[in-house]
Order: structure tokens, then sequence, then C-alpha cells
């Protein structure tokens, strides 16, 4: 029998999950198939409770449920329950467990591209949801200062009241920085010709990481590119939060040339 597995959301035409997973099956001998579950708010219960009974093995989660599924759940991992928000459920002997493999992707993808933040200065664009998987993550390794950076900086402090927020307008006289993480939306397909940050800006890091990934190379990268910074895109975090998943809901281990050859195989298909 196919072991069901899918995405929960509001509105997922144009989600790239089942492409990945699709490859991850047949990179790992899978029976599997992954399903779009678009769920309306006052249906999100009866949804949760609905796969346990169908059998899923699990689910990703996508916006806008990444919180208020939490409360329909068993359990929730200790990476998920610091950052408030979750986006994968486990059913396991009738019990839903919840993660956030976006937090796991993050990791994977610093690893894969030698990319370190101990002790480093990091500067974060945005303050929503992903903000708050990557400000996990860069704490948890021990980062050396994070400066976040708000279009309205009251919201930002009231949601990161330990952390330094600024605007915009203030990031050209941060001085010398090492990383800046774009984690908004700005320069994502179709608004291309967008950046959150201005080219001249970019001399003020020496490693550039946006978390889109189509288009593959942002405006944002284009200025890092342009003023010979090392930068990296969001495909491989997608690949390797969708990996994460995998591992949770089938108890297994996936190595990392596994994962490599599941990214080429992305990276072909786009």
């Amino acid at each position: 029998m196919s072991l069901l597995f899918g995405l929960m959301g509001e509105k997922l035409k144009h989600s790239f999950s089942p492409a990945i997973h699709s490859i991850i099956f047949k990179e790992l001998n899978l029976d599997g198939h992954y399903q779009l579950f678009e769920v309306k708010k006052e249906e999100l219960k009866n949804a949760v409770y609905g796969l346990k009974a169908l059998g899923a093995k699990g689910v990703n989660v996508t916006i806008p449920y990444k919180i208020d599924i939490m409360q329909y759940l068993d359990g929730i991992s200790d990476e998920a329950r610091k950052i408030d928000a979750i986006n994968t459920v486990c059913f396991k002997d009738n019990k839903t467990f919840a993660y956030n493999t976006d937090y796991f992707g993050f990791g994977i993808m610093l690893n894969k591209f030698d990319i370190n933040t101990k002790n480093r200065k990091a500067v974060v664009l945005g303050t929503g949801g992903a903000a708050k998987s990557i400000m996990q993550y860069l704490i948890d390794k021990n980062i050396g200062d994070i400066t976040l950076v708000s279009r309205d900086i009251n919201m930002g402090k009231e949601k990161f009241t330990d952390y330094r927020v600024i605007s915009y307008d203030d990031i050209e006289g941060i001085g010398k920085q090492d990383i800046i993480i774009n984690t908004t939306p700005c320069g994502m397909y179709p608004k291309v010709n967008n950046s959150p940050i201005k080219k001249e800006d970019m001399l003020n890091f020496d490693v550039a990481v946006d978390l889109i990934y189509n288009p593959i190379e942002t405006l944002f990268l284009k200025y890092a590119r342009e003023q010979g910074i090392k930068r990296v895109n969001g495909l491989y975090m997608l690949v390797g939060q969708a990996v994460k998943a995998q591992e949770l809901w089938n108890e297994i281990n996936i190595s990392s040339e596994i994962i490599d050859r599941i990214y080429e195989k992305i990276v072909e298909s786009i």
C-alpha cells in the first residue's frame, strides 16, 4: 500500500513540494504519494483528525497554519516550541508529533556551503516566521551577534525584545558584519527587480544568503556576485527541510550524498 504524505495549507497551486518529494521517493525507493491538501481555517482541526484516520504518515504545513495547527497536536519538538511554529507533522501510534524542519534545512544548507556562524555577526532581514526559524538556529549554534532589520521597527522590537532591531535605512551605517540573510519575499518571482538592500551596502558583508529560490539568482544575490561576495540561494534549504521531513516520517537517516543527488535533480528540473 502506497504511503500517504502531503502538504497542508490554504492556497497551494504553485507549491514545489510534490516535485521534490517525488524525487526523494525515487531516490529512496519508497512507495509514497505526496498530495496537496487545501484546507479552510474552520476545517483545520477536522483535517488533522481526518488525515490521522486515513492512515497518513505525515504532512508538511504551510501558510497560514504553522501556528494555528499546534493546538490540535499531541507533541511539539524542542526547536518548534522555541520557534513557536511548526511545518511538519508525523502521525505515529495514533498520535501527532510536530517539528520545524526549516530549522534543520537551514543548517543543512550552511553545512553544505561551508558557512560558519559560530561567534560571527549576522544581519537578518525580516522579522516574520521564516526569520524566527533562522534566528533560533543561529542562537543554538552560538552566533556571536544578531541584528534584525524590519520595515516596522516597533513591531520588530515587540517580537524580538532581546535583539537589536534597525530599519532598512540604517543598514548603510551598520559597519562591518559577517553574514546577511534575507528571510523576506523581496525579490521573489514575479517581482524580480526588487532587492531589500542597495548594491553598495553588500560591501559590509562576507556572505549573503537568500532564502528565496525563485529566481535562482535574485537581485540581492546578483549584487553579492557583483561585489565578489560568497552567496547562496534557498534551494538547498528547501531540499534539506524536505529531506528532514522524510527522515522524521520514515524514521531513517538520509546521507549527504543522497541529498546532493536530490538537489542536482531539482536544479535540472527547474
